[in-house]
């Protein structure tokens, strides 16, 4: 019989009874700090540290004490005992004043009474590996605090409550039942047909098939929150690059002049479009030039072009689409996608229009007034497939992959119906698939990677 992994199936644990701090608020001055200890036993650490065995969940008053007994610090202590922590082990925070050099020695007194540094993300690959939290809640904790707009953060919350890992368990919990219903008829070799029929298998394939195409696409809406769109604006120097990236961004993150080269090197922005994080780069203009600086702005360039998801080739609508733009055309890469756009129409006798020509998508615009730039964000929303909805969540690309394994996996399975041996094997393809996204099946070189990107307090 099929059975599904037990959810607390997890790693090797080599090394998670040590006794591990960090500091875990941001580098700097601030009016408040923390430091996290995690571990056992951690009543007696706090005696030594405070004097005093702090109730659990309760603020207490302390001061924190140094090997001689002197006040290193006066503020709040809170201890959260097994299992009932963020990490399932005796958690103790304390919090302190925000400067760096106290925090700094509040550390090493923790250090002193026995606790290691926290390697980056040990906090939250302890809760994982102690089955507090599954693999994509714990990618979801770092996704949160990295969010760039609102809806990536309400996004990464709801990741983190556990909705993506409760669909992703709920299509396991059909592929098991799939698995356990083949298997079951393999035992009657003579009535195989008959027995998928009237289990309808075909209608539980179709129907597991287009739920997990439901799942890919709040996932695909939720990984495009996450990363945003990365555009490159290029063209010829003078055409209005800089204008439409502080249009766009709506401030003067560039320098506009009417000289010819003005811009230099990369000038960056993000703006939130629809909830779509855009990272927005001007770059130099696209021209022989024997100024060595301009040099190195140019090359600097084509390295982003080659990096961007999508590239505005910005001409001059005075005259559209010339040589030097045509060169600039042929030498893109194939992947990102281009959008041509026409600028300064204010100069020009042309109202603002998308249209097509042999040069792809055209959008007319005047940075300067304004006038077409709201077609161009809709384009740049069409490009990146978005769909406004509020029931995203926050995904990675790992997740999209796996994700899209499992619907091939089912879709041979549809194609193998009546083999019932290729079917049970790709039913289980299927399942492990999914079971990757949350943790089930995880190597520990997976798991170095993501937990090594966390913050040390994380």
């Amino acid at each position: 019989m099929a059975e599904r992994p037990p959810t607390t199936a997890r790693p090797d644990r080599a090394g998670a009874s040590d006794t591990i701090a960090a500091i875990a608020t941001a580098s700097g001055r601030g009016g408040i700090g923390v430091i996290r200890v995690s571990g056992a036993g951690l009543l007696d650490f706090a005696q030594h540290l405070s004097g005093k065995r702090p109730a659990p969940r309760h603020a207490t008053l302390a001061d924190f004490r140094a090997a001689d007994d002197t006040v290193i610090d006066c503020g709040l202590l809170l201890y959260f005992p097994a299992p009932h922590s963020f990490t399932a082990e005796d958690v103790l925070e304390l919090h302190g004043h925000g400067g760096p050099v106290v925090l700094n020695m509040l550390l090493s007194r923790c250090l002193e009474l026995g606790a290691r540094l926290a390697e980056p993300g040990e906090f939250s690959r302890r809760a994982y590996l102690n089955g507090r939290i599954d693999l994509a809640q714990a990618e979801a904790v770092v996704d949160l605090i990295d969010a760039a707009t609102t809806a990536a953060a309400r996004s990464a919350l709801r990741s983190l409550q556990g909705e993506f890992s409760r669909e992703v368990g709920q299509l396991v919990d059909q592929l098991v039942e799939l698995r356990a219903l083949v298997e079951a008829t393999l035992d009657f070799p003579d009535e195989e047909i008959d027995f998928l029929e009237a289990a309808d298998a075909r209608g539980r394939l179709d129907r597991l098939q287009a739920r997990l195409a439901r799942v890919f696409e709040r996932a695909r809406q939720g990984r495009l929150l996450q990363g945003g769109l990365h555009v490159v604006l290029a063209g010829q120097p003078n055409v209005g690059k800089s204008s439409l990236l502080n249009c766009l961004a709506g401030d003067d993150l560039a320098i506009v002049t009417a000289v010819p080269g003005t811009t230099r090197d990369l000038v960056r922005g993000t703006l939130q479009l629809a909830g779509v994080p855009l990272h927005i780069i001007d770059t130099a203009g696209l021209r022989e030039t024997e100024d060595q600086i301009e040099k190195i702005g140019i090359e600097r360039t084509w390295r982003e072009i080659e990096r961007a998801d999508v590239v505005l080739l910005l001409a001059d609508a005075r005259h559209g689409v010339g040589v030097a733009e045509r060169e600039i055309l042929a030498r893109l890469p194939a992947h990102p996608t281009r959008l041509t756009v026409f600028n300064k129409i204010d100069l020009v006798p042309e109202r603002p229009q998308r249209r097509q020509d042999n040069n792809g998508t055209i959008i007319s615009l005047s940075a300067r007034s304004g006038e077409g730039v709201e077609l161009l964000r809709h384009e740049l929303l069409q490009i990146a497939g978005w769909q406004p909805a509020e029931d995203v969540f926050i995904a990675r690309e790992r997740h999209l992959q796996a994700l899209a394994a499992a619907r091939e996996h089912v879709e041979m399975a549809q194609a193998q119906l009546l083999q019932l041996e290729l079917l049970a094997e790709e039913l289980r393809l299927a399942q492990r698939s999914l079971a990757a996204i949350t943790g089930e099946y995880s190597s520990d070189d997976l798991l170095g990677e993501i937990f090594g990107r966390f913050c040390i307090g994380k």
